[in-house]
């Protein structure tokens, strides 16, 4: 990184623009600064980014609802004058000594414009308090689009718990990289993070507790309808996960009755897995499984819910086809998408079912074949994707199951195109996961996600133009705008 009033060049943005083109003259963000707005649609984007840049530069940044003329000098933003082929979640953004110009066809794209924005400053624009530095903006043209629609980032809140200020801070994360799809993985065998009205020992037995024996923690739905509310004003879907039939000591530990002997399951602190499962013979399994869906589809406005459906390996295949046979149309009958750890395909799902690869290697036939059925994928490759990976031998922080994953490795695939035989056509996007038995703090996720979370976001956000990674060099602007994670 640069000094504090080193401008940022175009091309250094973490996503990489689509199309830059720079100019010798920026504009500098002055006391007689303002920003633009031409209607009300624009006007939480502009509060957003005027909360971004009054600390740090100690300016008034006054909101003005009108045309720019007449005005000494501002930032624009505007939901016309964009080109159609930004689409939805592009933006056109303009810098001269009179001021920055972002356009965009819809709000998604103003908000990633303004992310664009915040990068072209001095870092310190982050700053909590004033600083004394020349906030001038490089001078040039973007034009800027997503590759892929969807990009997303997983965080695990089960195997550890992390508050809603901790996710807060992961969502603030995730949109300054223009990540667009939150997975919050709610359930597992440590700890039932949502309280569920009709059932409610999932939080009053099933998550005191966490990896280690340490206290857990749950969301109230008033809490979880927080962090949904707080991710949407950011441009972020949120999407829960239910992990099931496997993954589900904590609701066995809360209910007798899910499990098949009629005894509560012993709180589960340690770090296994495939050595639990809601028992598929009860009708008072689906029952539960109705109701939990139920009211999590409720309180989630977004169009999908995860069901988990991985490593179920005290099923038999019969067992669990019967399981998935009867809770994938449940999904549906509540309004959501389904989507699934891949194991999900054994089970034949309805194509609407989307899938979510995970295994390291590039072969997967099972999955080729899905795709082409009609399945969506998404590529979270463990040996590229899952951010709780070591970096290296000596780093101690996650796990190494799937390898060790450096920057360069999390840098170095193709979302659309890592699993053999399947084209890029049936890939949503990448997405990013985070898991935590060995993450306890908010010091662990920064460290494991930065830089790899940006990389990530950078192959699914920017165009594909070069073999993946092979601009990853001394001067590559993924390290020189982000830079590389020290211990």
């Amino acid at each position: 990184m640069g000094g504090a009033n080193e401008k940022t060049r175009l091309e250094d943005v973490v996503p990489v623009p689509a199309e830059t083109k720079s100019t010798d003259t920026g504009y500098t963000i002055t006391e007689n600064t303002v920003i633009n707005i031409r209607d009300e649609v624009a006007a939480g984007i502009a509060e957003l980014l005027a909360g971004l840049l009054r600390p740090a530069t100690g300016y008034e940044l006054p909101i003005i609802n009108g045309s720019t003329r007449g005005s000494s000098s501002g930032i624009s933003l505007r939901l016309d004058g964009a080109p159609s082929d930004v689409g939805e979640q592009g933006y056109r953004m303009q810098v001269n000594p009179s001021g920055v110009k972002i356009r965009a066809n819809k709000s998604a794209g103003l908000f990633a414009g303004v992310q664009t924005l915040r990068q072209l400053l001095p870092p310190a624009i982050e700053s909590e308090t004033e600083q004394s530095v020349e906030w001038t903006v490089s001078g040039g043209h973007i034009r800027d689009y997503p590759r892929f629609d969807y990009r997303g980032a997983h965080l695990d809140v089960a195997r550890h718990f992390f508050g809603v200020d901790a996710v807060k801070q992961y969502v603030d994360y995730l949109a300054q990289y223009k990540v667009n799809y939150l997975h919050l993985h709610l359930t597992d065998d440590q700890g039932w993070r949502i309280e569920i009205d009709r059932w409610p020992n999932l939080t009053d037995e099933g998550a005191d507790s966490e990896v280690g024996g340490t206290a857990g923690g749950y969301y109230t739905k008033e809490e979880y309808i927080e962090l949904v509310e707080y991710a949407q004003d950011r441009f972020i879907t949120v999407i829960p996960e239910i992990d099931m039939p496997g993954h589900t000591g904590a609701a066995l530990e809360s209910y007798a009755e899910l499990n098949c002997d009629g005894e509560k399951r012993p709180e589960d602190t340690g770090v296994n897995v495939g050595d639990t499962s809601l028992c598929v013979d009860k009708e008072v399994t689906y029952e539960f499984v109705n109701d939990v869906i139920k009211e999590v589809a409720e309180m989630t406005p977004g169009p999908y819910l995860h069901v988990g459906g991985d490593e179920a390996h005290i099923l038999s295949d019969e067992e669990y086809n019967t399981f998935m046979d009867r809770v994938i149309p449940m999904v549906l009958e509540h309004g959501k998408q389904p989507i699934g750890w891949h194991q999900v395909l054994g089970a034949n799902p309805p194509t609407k079912t989307i899938t979510q690869y995970w295994y390291p290697g590039r072969d997967a036939p099972e999955v080729a074949a899905a795709a082409k059925e009609g399945h969506e994928i998404i590529s979270s490759p463990a040996s590229r994707a899952y951010l709780d990976m070591n970096y290296n031998d000596q780093d101690g922080v996650g796990q190494d199951w799937a390898g060790n994953t450096s920057v360069k490795d999390s840098y170095s695939w193709d979302p659309g195109t890592f699993v053999d035989g399947v084209n890029e056509s049936s890939i949503k996007g990448p997405e990013t996961a985070l898991w935590t038995e060995f993450v306890e703090t908010v010091d662990d996720i920064e460290y494991m996600i930065f830089p790899r979370l940006p990389a990530i976001a950078e192959l699914g956000w920017s165009p594909k133009k070069k073999p993946p990674g092979s601009n990853f060099g001394s001067a590559s602007p993924l390290k020189a705008r982000v830079g590389i994670s020290k211990r």
